[in-house]
């Protein structure tokens, strides 16, 4: 076991081990890993209870990934994080594979503007198994082995903004107009039956306003500072002292956009028409849900992708 390559490719057969002595063995093969080796436990069971004792006792300083997942037969590989490596964030985990967002979606898990939570995190203040979660997106990453996706973070600063401009402020301007006249016809149409239309039209209204001056600040001042940062390898004049102080302004605005989206899928039931709802109505929800999809990912690259980079590169020279 002194050799890392094969401590890695270790299996312990719990299933020969008395009872009372396996998880204490599992705890001793497991403190005598170094920072960044594993070791594999074969199981007959789900050891999912493992998972939590070792957290428990351990701390978040492991990473847990299924190889086999039952029914008969169980193996799990138990890597201890480097000394000093903290535990992947939402945010990261959707960075490096953006098809993983349909499912923190799915379990109502914000990687936009609460990226910066560590999964455990997030799981334990939603009241999920962290475990299922982790599950459900080894799945994602298995049927969606080998689809193209874009490599947002290998591209320049430059690139990514003028993504960020052309793709999702282009689709903002272009449904706000939308969305606004269509919760108002709606609203007006059928509040009167359902109340919670009119304050669907009130938010949307809301978040109009705080996006269109939201996309100019972004547009007038903090992308072009960016742009001039990445082509002088470092800060340039501006009226701030940090790239940090407009960056921290953007954020609390996706905060402020985010709430509001929040509060129109709760207002509208996760989007779910009633009955012999007519097409205005049922336009307006799939207008409502596309949009709250083309935010999530628009303040992600933002939050999670542009801002962290531009910041890193500033603190660099």
């Amino acid at each position: 076991m002194n050799q890392t390559q094969e401590f890695e490719t270790e299996v312990l057969d719990v299933t020969k081990i008395e009872p009372r002595l396996k998880h204490p063995t599992i705890f001793q093969y497991f403190d005598r890993l170094a920072g960044g080796e594993a070791f594999v436990i074969h199981n007959d069971h789900d050891p999912k209870p493992l998972y939590y004792q070792l957290l428990g006792e351990r701390g978040n300083c492991f990473l847990w990934k299924y190889l086999l997942n039952g029914p008969e037969v169980w193996e799990v590989e138990i890597r201890k994080s480097d000394a000093g490596q903290r535990p992947e964030t939402l945010g990261e985990i959707v960075k490096k594979d953006l098809r993983k967002a349909e499912t923190f979606k799915k379990l109502g898990l914000d990687f936009c503007c609460g990226g910066k939570k560590s999964l455990e995190d997030a799981c334990k203040e939603k009241g999920l198994d962290v475990l299922y979660v982790k599950n459900e997106l080894e799945k994602v990453a298995k049927v969606s082995a080998g689809t193209p996706q874009h490599d947002f973070d290998a591209w320049s600063l430059t690139f990514l903004a003028d993504y960020v401009i052309n793709v999702h402020h282009g689709y903002v301007k272009q449904n706000i107009p939308i969305l606004l006249e269509l919760s108002q016809k709606v609203a007006n149409r059928h509040g009167k039956t359902n109340p919670n239309l009119v304050q669907v039209w009130q938010k949307v209204n809301a978040m109009a306003n705080e996006l269109i001056v939201h996309l100019n600040k972004e547009e007038r001042i903090l992308f072009p500072y960016i742009k001039q940062l990445e082509a002088a390898g470092g800060p340039v004049s501006q009226s701030f002292n940090s790239v940090k102080e407009p960056v921290a302004v953007m954020e609390n605005d996706h905060d402020i956009v985010g709430k509001l989206a929040e509060d129109i899928k709760n207002l509208t039931h996760n989007y779910t028409l009633p009955e012999h709802a007519c097409t205005s109505y049922a336009l307006l929800y799939k207008k409502l849900e596309d949009f709250e999809d083309d935010l999530h990912t628009h303040i992600h690259l933002e939050n999670n992708i542009l801002f962290p980079k531009a910041i890193a590169l500033e603190s660099k020279s």
